[in-house]
């Protein structure tokens, strides 16, 4: 049986350095789209806790224009009630 050609060796061996680097890549990238994935659920979780807010502070908004409007009324009848005393 003949020994390989150097060329050949040479090449078998940049062919494993790639695939070592190759796995190694795929290591990292997988590593940092974990860590991009877990950066993702926090921001989502933060957004929806704005939601909440904005949605909160609507609905108290929206109340309070509601008492305002009330109160605006209950001032305009007593004002009125007050011209119709006979006292």
């Amino acid at each position: 049986m003949r020994t390989p050609p150097e060329s050949f060796l040479i090449f078998k061996e940049e062919l494993e350095k790639a695939r070592l680097e190759k796995e190694r890549l795929k290591r990292e990238y997988e590593a940092k789209l974990v860590e991009l994935n877990r950066e993702l659920g926090r921001l989502k979780e933060q957004i929806q806790s704005q939601q909440e807010l904005i949605r909160t502070t609507l609905e108290y908004a929206i109340r309070l224009e509601e008492n305002i409007g009330n109160f605006k009324n209950e001032v305009t009848n007593g004002s009125n009630l007050k011209n119709r005393s006979f006292h």
